[in-house]
C-alpha cells in the first residue's frame, strides 16, 4: 500500500436493484419501491459492512414510463427517518432540489433527519435537470443550467445560516429560574438576496454533528465551481481511470483555490459491482440482466439525454455525427458528455450502448470476481481517481449482501476498509471536522479584537 488512510464506501439504493430489468428476475419483488421494510433490510446489510451511509436519489417528477421498471419513489428525508430507527451508525443522505424547494423547509426538514437520527444526516444537493419537473412547478420552460447553480449557491448559503441561527449552547433548561433557552444565543439570518429573503431563525437546534453534510452530484463546469466552494462529498460518475484522475485533481485543486483542506472534500465515483464466483458465471448474471432490457424504454432515456428525437437513434447503428454539443444542453451536462465519449470510444452501437448504460446509467460497471472487484476499487484508490466509492448494486438485496459478504472482508484483511466504526456521525466516518457556528465565532473574534 503507497497511498495511506481508509476507502469511503456508500451503499446506493435504488428499489430492486440499479440495473433496469433488476425487477424481472425471478428473486427480486417487484413492489419493492414501496416497501419501507425491504429498505430497513437493505440499510441493515449496509451497516453490517461498516459502510459509510446508504444514498437515496430522488425528483420531483416521475421518472421515466411506468412501464420501463418500478416507478414509485418515497420522499427520501422521510423514508431515511424510518431507517434511522432501524440502524445505529450508518449515515442517511437523501438528494433535494434547489431549484423546486425554499431554503427555509428544506433546511429544517434536514435538521430535523439529522437530530432524529444522532448526527447521520447528509444533503445531496442537485438543481435538477429536465423540463417534466420544471411543469411541475408553473414553469414552462428549464431554468438555464448557470442560472439554476447560481440560485443553488444562494439556497445552500441561506441553508448555512439557518443551521447557524442556534447556538450549540441556547438550551439553557433551568426550571430554577424558568428560563429555557439564551435569547442572545439566537442568531436570525435577516437574508435578501437575489433569489431568496428570508427572516426568521430556524426552530431546530444544531445537531450531533453541527449541521448535515453537504453532497454534491454535479461534474459540468458549473459543478465543479460549486463543489469546491461547498461539497464535502462529490457523487461523480467516470468510465476511465483518466478521466476520474483528471476530475479528482482539478476538484481538489479548486477546493484548495477557495481557502478549504482539499482533504475535506470525499470524491466518491459510483461503481456497478457485478460479482460471481467466477468471472464466467458473473458475465453470466450481466448477460441475462442486458437479455430482460426493454430496448424501446431505454432508446426513448438516452434520446432524452442527448438531446435528441428517439428516430435519429438505431439500435444497430453507432450514435449520429451530429449530436447537439455539451453547450447546447441545459440538463445533465456531463453525463451526456460521458455517454456519448464511453459510444464514440468504443464504437457501440445504440443497442450496446443501452446495455452498457442499463446498470448505472454512466457509472462505470464492473464484473468479475470478489476479488477481481476489490482489485478494481483499490487500484483507482492507490492511483488517486478516488477517496472511495458509491457501490450501486445491480440487484437488490443480493447485490448489496453479495458486496459487503465478500467485497469488504478482503478490503479489510487489506487494511484498506474499516472493520468497526470508531464513531456515530457522518462527519466522523468520513473524518471531517465538526463545523463552528460562524456567529459564535464572530462573536468570540469581536470580544478578543475590543478586550
Amino acid at each position: 500500500m503507497s497511498r495511506p488512510g481508509h476507502l469511503h464506501l456508500n451503499a446506493f439504493l435504488m428499489s430492486v436493484g440499479h440495473h433496469e430489468a433488476a425487477w424481472r428476475l425471478p428473486e427480486s419483488n417487484p413492489r419493492a419501491d414501496l416497501d419501507v421494510e425491504h429498505f430497513k433490510r437493505l440499510a441493515q446489510i449496509a451497516e453490517r459492512g461498516r459502510l459509510d451511509s446508504v444514498f437515496l436519489a430522488d425528483g420531483p417528477v416521475l421518472w421515466d414510463q411506468v412501464g420501463r421498471r418500478p416507478s414509485g419513489v418515497l420522499e427520501p428525508t422521510v423514508l431515511l427517518t424510518a431507517l434511522a430507527g432501524a440502524t445505529s451508525h450508518i449515515g442517511l443522505i437523501a438528494t433535494a432540489s434547489t431549484t423546486y424547494n425554499e431554503p427555509y423547509n428544506l433546511a429544517r426538514r434536514f435538521a430535523s433527519l439529522d437530530i432524529v437520527s444522532g448526527g447521520r444526516a447528509g444533503w445531496n444537493i442537485v438543481t435538477t435537470a429536465g423540463l417534466d419537473a420544471a411543469r411541475n412547478f408553473n414553469l414552462d420552460h428549464l431554468p438555464a443550467h448557470k442560472e439554476r447553480y447560481e440560485r443553488a449557491a444562494e439556497f445552500v448559503d441561506v441553508s448555512l445560516k439557518l443551521w447557524d441561527s442556534w447556538d450549540d449552547e441556547v438550551i439553557v433548561a433551568d426550571k430554577d429560574t424558568g428560563v429555557w433557552g439564551d435569547d442572545r444565543k439566537i442568531y436570525p439570518p435577516e437574508h435578501r438576496g437575489r433569489f431568496y429573503s428570508v427572516a426568521g431563525a430556524l426552530n431546530v437546534p444544531r445537531s450531533a454533528q453541527g449541521r448535515p453534510v453537504l453532497v454534491q452530484a454535479g461534474s459540468s463546469e458549473n459543478g465543479r465551481n460549486f463543489a469546491a466552494k461547498y461539497a464535502e462529498a462529490v457523487f461523480t460518475a467516470h468510465q476511465t481511470l483518466a478521466d476520474a484522475q483528471e476530475f479528482y485533481d482539478d476538484l481538489k485543486r479548486r477546493t484548495a483555490e477557495h481557502g478549504r483542506d482539499p482533504d475535506h472534500i470525499k470524491i466518491l465515483p459510483g461503481i456497478v459491482p457485478i460479482i460471481g464466483a467466477t468471472p464466467a458465471e458473473a458475465r453470466d448474471i450481466e448477460r441475462e440482466l442486458e437479455r430482460l432490457i426493454r430496448p424501446e424504454y431505454a432508446l426513448a432515456q438516452l434520446a432524452g439525454l442527448l438531446g435528441v428525437d428517439a428516430g435519429v437513434l438505431h439500435l444497430d447503428e453507432q450514435l449520429p455525427a451530429d449530436l447537439p454539443e455539451e453547450e447546447q444542453i441545459e440538463g445533465a451536462k456531463s453525463r451526456r458528455t460521458l455517454v456519448v465519449n464511453l459510444g464514440r470510444r468504443e464504437n457501440l452501437t445504440v443497442r450496446e450502448l443501452i446495455g452498457r448504460l442499463g446498470g448505472g446509467r454512466g457509472h462505470l460497471t464492473f464484473t468479475g470476481t470478489a476479488v477481481q472487484v476489490a482489485d478494481k476499487i483499490e487500484a483507482w484508490y492507490e492511483a488517486g481517481a478516488a477517496d472511495g466509492f458509491n457501490i450501486m448494486p445491480p440487484v437488490l438485496p443480493s447485490g448489496l449482501a453479495a458486496f459487503v459478504d465478500q467485497v469488504v472482508p478482503i478490503l479489510q484483511e487489506r487494511g484498506r476498509f474499516r472493520t468497526e466504526y470508531s464513531g456515530r456521525t457522518l462527519r466522523e466516518h468520513y473524518g471531517l471536522p465538526r463545523p463552528a457556528n460562524r456567529n459564535t465565532v464572530a462573536d468570540r473574534e469581536a470580544v478578543v479584537q475590543h478586550s
